[in-house]
């Protein structure tokens, strides 16, 4: 026991063997034996190699009550304060312990994929070259980092082989997550710490591997131990306080190495969340480059392009001028990034006959709900709701019945007949801008078909020519099957439409930009006039379900 800072041998440990470990007791015993391996105080009460429950010498203890006197054992340890010597019983600590950055997780089967595919994703990602400097900052115990994952299986296979059972649990390996504080620390000394905390964990009894990622601003650990033993004759048991043990043992070896460890604040010093920087998009991050580069006022619109490529993005010139970050999937045209920021407004900018303003995040303002529909109590009642739910919709028709009256103050409503009126109006333009809308949108379809059948017409036409001067040839139309198929369709939709002279391609694209410029125009006034008609009809439902209400009410009522 002087390994564990207790200055008794081990056969002093042997004095004074709790002798009752019958029913409950024995059950804490059997759950709590494995703290003995991490716990420093601990191994003196769990013996599992001895067969039974050991105290600590007398130097190490005071006796107190329990019922009779001589029972409780208070022991010197950090973890567990007492232990009844007649049924086991045991009190923690309420002192607080300091922590190193530590967490056990089980890793668990994923739904839809094999044992295999899950090890393999598992591994896959903790071994990730961008975040191990190219696979440096991994190590590995009894199995090689490049083939864990078929180690861990062939381990589980050789299990069900040796010991003829099937694995119950989704369980297929345990990870353990190791912090440190930033700076503190190489990420070659942070692997090292973290095999000795995965070899004394698991003594070496599970094979593991051990990669240190540095794609954070602190160091952190990532450990996988297979949940089969290396003889594979049992299975890896996450007993009561583990991951405390696991934490309690990072902080020692921690203290070892001369590193901080966390300690835990009273709830009132915590801090309730972590406050981190929001994130910025890749458009936002494209939007500041075009700033500073504008501020360093480039020559021409081409100077200002080749002041982008020096910014690590990559330019595709054409019709509509699109760049692409190191990171990025897909391009980004400057025309979308908003106002100021199209070819035009640059260019402008560029020439100086405009000034840049630069781009403002603005946040998404949520309209708030002036009222909600009337709750009906008495339908409610009959679905089963209790009288509890009766009296909260209660108040909530009052709620919303004083929000709906201050609406209909807000829009000068003071009878039924007006806010028919206004109904009947609001719903007319409503109809009227929709009709208008899904108008245009036909229009639209008909104008991208009409143009599809022009160019297949156009691009047709020498082939269906030879096919007519070929005498409507067999193999000529076998040859040339689509083409032709294509030229019929097209001169069966000009004739369906009745044109007589097909219109230019030209024309059709300045009506089609037209007819959607007048469509964008028309929803906001379409959504405004949908949101009106809404907001008229509810209020007109709740005014006619209170006064039904007030009636039922009346009528219900005994006469005097």
């Amino acid at each position: 026991m002087a390994a564990y800072g207790f200055p008794c041998t081990d056969a002093e440990m042997d004095a004074e063997p709790v002798g009752n470990r019958a029913g409950a007791a024995y059950a804490v015993y059997f759950r709590l034996r494995p703290l003995y391996a991490v716990l420093p105080g601990v191994a003196a009460i769990f013996d599992s190699a001895g067969g039974g429950v050991w105290l600590l010498p007398a130097p190490h203890r005071r006796n107190s009550h329990c019922r009779s006197r001589g029972m409780v054992q208070w022991l010197g340890c950090r973890i567990i304060k007492s232990l009844c010597r007649h049924c086991a019983a045991f009190s923690f600590c309420r002192e607080v312990v300091e922590l190193a950055a530590t967490r056990l997780i089980a890793l668990h089967k994923n739904k839809g994929k094999s044992v295999a595919a899950c090890l393999k994703s598992r591994t896959d990602y903790v071994q990730n070259p961008d975040k191990t400097e190219h696979g440096e900052l991994i190590s590995s115990y009894e199995c090689s980092s490049l083939t864990v994952d078929e180690e861990f299986m062939l381990s589980k296979r050789q299990y069900e082989l040796v010991t003829g059972r099937r694995q119950k649990s989704d369980v297929i390996a345990y990870q353990i997550r190791q912090s440190f504080k930033p700076g503190e620390i190489t990420a070659e000394e942070a692997n090292k710490v973290g095999y000795e905390l995965a070899m004394r964990f698991t003594k070496g009894k599970y094979a593991f591997i051990v990669a240190t990622h540095t794609d954070r601003e602190h160091i952190h650990n990532h450990i996988i131990y297979n949940s089969t033993a290396l003889d594979s004759t049992r299975k890896f048991r996450d007993f009561l306080l583990s991951g405390l043990a696991v934490q309690r043992l990072s902080d020692l070896i921690c203290l070892e190495h001369q590193l901080s460890v966390i300690e835990i604040k009273p709830y009132r010093e915590r801090q309730k969340r972590t406050l981190y920087p929001p994130k910025e998009s890749n458009r936002d991050c494209l939007c500041g480059v075009i700033d500073n580069i504008l501020a360093e006022k480039p020559k021409d619109y081409e100077d200002f392009l080749q002041g982008l490529e020096q910014q690590g993005y990559e330019v595709k010139r054409g019709k509509y001028t699109s760049v692409k970050g190191a990171r990025q999937k897909r391009f980004i045209r400057f025309r979308t990034l908003g106002a100021g920021y199209s070819e035009e407004e640059l260019k402008a900018v560029i020439s100086g006959e405009a000034e840049h303003h630069s781009r403002q995040k603005q946040k998404r303002i949520v309209p708030e709900q002036k009222f909600q529909m009337l709750v009906d109590i008495q339908a409610k009642l009959a679905e089963g709701k209790s009288m509890g739910y009766a009296r909260w919709a209660k108040r909530y028709n009052l709620k919303e019945m004083s929000k709906t009256l201050i609406f209909l103050q807000e829009n000068k409503i003071g009878s039924i007949e007006e806010m028919q009126e206004r109904i009947d109006a609001a719903t007319a333009r409503y109809h009227e801008l929709g009709d208008s809308i899904k108008a245009a949108e036909t229009r639209m379809a008909e104008i991208a078909v009409l143009r599809t059948h022009i160019v297949n017409y156009a691009r047709t036409r020498p082939v269906y020519d030879a096919y007519r001067k070929a005498g409507y040839s067999k193999r000529f139309l076998d040859t040339h099957r689509e083409e032709i198929t294509l030229h019929k369709a097209a001169k069966t939709a000009f004739d369906e439409a009745g044109l007589k002279k097909l219109p230019k391609a030209k024309d059709l694209s300045i009506e089609y930009a037209e007819l959607l410029k007048k469509k964008k125009e028309a929803y906001p006034d379409y959504r405004k006039a949908r949101d009106e008609m809404q907001g008229l009809m509810k209020a007109q439902k709740n005014v006619e379900m209170f006064f039904a209400e007030e009636k039922d009410t009346a009528e219900k009522e005994p006469t005097r």
